[in-house]
């Protein structure tokens, strides 16, 4: 395993480790303002991390914002029973990005639960997917994903299924800013490298939701490795 791939591998371990706090200590409850909630999640990463920077701005939804991507910009929302809450965090740790995404569910309603499981498991299959099809192109991962959600009930909230990941910051492409996104359409296979010929890392995202119901969730994490 090259450098490259173990500092991607332990940045993930790292975030793992800090939603594991963020749950282990309590702080996904009803009450606090999502604002509230991130600021209290970038202190914990503060105190037991050293997290200073983050590659992307920090997200919390709940409720009917989870039905969101990232780029909108919802009023804030205090979080309240029963909500799905997704939290999306980019930390840099020692120049390193991790990208990482997880729902959680306050309280017991059996379809909110279930799309939790059904979004991890598109997850594994996308995952899967790229595992046994060295040519898959990002048009087709993503198609594939939306397909999953279709197959479960839902519909795939995004219209992008994931990115790039690297040493930060990571690589762009400005003239062709879409290319190095998993979209619909886009024929860049995954296993392509990059312009100095070294491997591209991909994150995965996936997004579900209920617009009847008004909820949803969104996970993420690292697809090729």
């Amino acid at each position: 395993m090259s450098t490259l791939e173990e500092s991607l591998i332990g940045a993930q371990r790292k975030a793992e480790e800090l939603f594991a706090e963020v749950v282990g200590s309590g702080l996904i409850r009803p009450g606090p303002l999502e604002s509230e909630l991130s600021d209290e999640i970038h202190a914990l990463a503060v105190r037991r991390h050293g997290v200073r920077r983050h590659w992307h701005r920090r997200i919390v939804r709940s409720g009917p914002n989870t039905l969101l991507g990232y780029q909108a910009e919802p009023p804030d929302r205090r979080l309240t029973e029963d909500d799905t809450v997704y939290l999306d965090f980019g930390p840099v740790f020692n120049e390193w990005e991790a990208d990482f995404g997880r729902t959680y569910v306050l309280g017991h309603d059996v379809r909110k639960h279930r799309l939790v499981a059904d979004m991890d498991a598109a997850f594994r299959a996308g995952k899967q997917l790229f595992v046994d099809t060295p040519g898959l192109t990002s048009g087709a991962l993503y198609d594939f994903v939306c397909a999953h959600a279709t197959r479960a009930g839902w519909e795939f909230g995004a219209p992008t299924a994931g990115h790039l990941i690297g040493h930060f910051p990571h690589e762009r492409a400005p003239r062709e800013p879409e290319l190095l996104k998993i979209r619909h359409g886009n024929a860049l296979r995954l296993r392509e490298p990059d312009a100095k010929g070294a491997p591209r890392h991909w994150i995965l995202e996936i997004h579900f939701v209920d617009r009847a119901n008004a909820f949803g969730g969104f996970m993420e994490e690292l697809l090729t490795l």
